[in-house]
């Protein structure tokens, strides 16, 4: 059986290419509707716009750097885009069991298991940590079986933990965290330049025509409706994209995140990554970016099972309610008995015919007798037997079939061993 990659097992709902290359959200394709955006109007500006302003300034192939730096720029931000969703975002490995060092065993509460009471098995929910001299609550993940570190989230659309978490971005299908919010905010401000020169150069061609036909300004609309459409367009977009790089210019230089904003707003809590805006800012965009913590193209070790955590068990306290193993074990001692008070009856009105009608065929039908009692040393391998099937299985105290089996064969072959003594006993007189 061929073994398996860690980007094949991985239990995210993240999406890889290229063998594991590649990393994506699980809303990858809305990545498509946002490229369309991008370059459907970059082609429209190109072709009815730039193509038209090649001859327009005093030096005659000066236009040409209009439709190169759109060109240029445009294959930027489409670089930045992809850097921003198709990589590792800053994802946490999972545990493959909860934190050991973190049981901790509460006496006061316990818990019945096998008839004793034992100590009832406490797991803290969160725990402090120091930041900058600060104490600071983390959470355990449920999920990912961990603490997660300061400023991490667990993004419930990628079902990760995320260092640095900011958001989960649905138009570049991919959650923005500490290794690519950098080209995420270049992404977004280079958009909104795009955007503006877009806008700025669709303007410019409204005034050429003016002055070339010596119209109004409708006239020149007429002329280049395309010129229109982009503007409006670019016009729109500004309010998104523009507005978003503000925003997030604002949260580099307090050093927040999206998720710290909206979610400790109302708090009034002291920021403690808060270092000033000169230091945020370099935090953000002249550090080195942390190498990432998965390797998606590795094989998958087999999980080492680990002993489970040591319980410390009390005395035992009369059980009013009664274990069910023990009752098992009970009932089969009853049954054993029983067997055995039959057996012997039996064995006890052979003895007495034997007495009462002599001594001549004693010493033969004592030794058939005794072939009676043989059968009687084997009973307690029923128990044996019924106990050994019972305890095979998990959570299941049913007597095996082949107990009952034995036992009834071994009642069977006492009453036919003491019948077939009658019959002698009765033919030898």
């Amino acid at each position: 059986m061929a073994e398996k990659r860690v980007y094949e097992a991985w239990k995210g709902s993240n999406k890889f290419l290229f063998g594991g290359r590649l990393i994506f959200g699980p809303d990858a394709r809305s990545l498509l509707v946002t490229l369309l955006l991008i370059i459907v109007p970059v082609i429209i500006f190109c072709v009815f716009v730039a193509r038209h302003l090649r001859h327009q300034f005093s030096s005659y192939n000066a236009g040409y750097a209009i439709l190169v730096v759109a060109v240029l720029f445009n294959i930027y931000v489409l670089i930045l885009l992809f850097l921003t969703s198709s990589r590792d975002p800053g994802v946490i490995p999972r545990n493959l069991h909860p934190p050991e060092e973190e049981f901790r065993y509460d006496s006061s509460v316990s818990v019945d298991i096998g008839g004793r009471q034992t100590p009832s098995l406490q797991f803290p929910r969160t725990k402090e940590v120091m930041v900058n001299g600060h104490p600071v609550r983390v959470k355990y993940c449920d999920t990912c079986m961990l603490y997660r570190p300061p400023r991490c989230s667990h993004c419930s659309i990628c079902n990760n933990c995320v260092e640095r978490f900011d958001h989960h971005c649905p138009w570049v299908g991919q959650c923005i965290g500490l290794r690519n919010y950098r080209y995420f905010f270049l992404f977004v401000s280079s958009a909104t330049i795009l955007c503006i020169y877009v806008f700025s150069i669709s303007a410019f061609y409204i005034k050429v025509l003016m002055d070339h036909y010596n119209g109004t300004v409708w006239r020149a609309m007429k002329e280049s409706p395309a010129s229109v459409v982009l503007m409006g367009y670019c016009f729109i977009s500004l309010w998104f994209v523009g507005g978003l790089t503000g925003f997030h210019l604002y949260l580099i230089g307090t050093n927040q995140t999206t998720y710290e904003n909206f979610r400790y707003r109302a708090d009034n809590r002291v920021n403690v990554y808060n270092r000033g805006c000169l230091n945020n800012f370099l935090e953000v965009f002249c550090t080195k970016v942390k190498p990432s913590r998965n390797n998606f193209r590795a094989f998958v070790q087999e999980e080492v099972p680990r002993p489970p955590p040591p319980v410390i068990s009390r005395d035992p306290e009369p059980d009013h309610g009664g274990d069910p193993r023990s009752k098992v074990e009970d009932d089969l001692d009853i049954g054993e008995d029983l067997l055995k008070i039959s057996q012997r009856r039996n064995i006890e009105e052979i003895d007495e015919e034997i007495r009462s009608r002599g001594s001549n065929g004693a010493p033969h039908n004592i030794s058939e007798v005794d072939s009676v009692l043989g059968s009687d040393r084997r009973a307690p391998t029923i128990r044996s037997e019924a106990r050994h099937s019972s305890e095979g299985r998990t959570g299941s105290w049913e007597i095996a079939p082949e107990a009952l089996a034995n036992s009834n064969v071994t009642e069977s072959r006492n009453y036919f061993a003491a019948k077939e003594v009658r019959q002698k006993l009765g033919g030898s007189f």
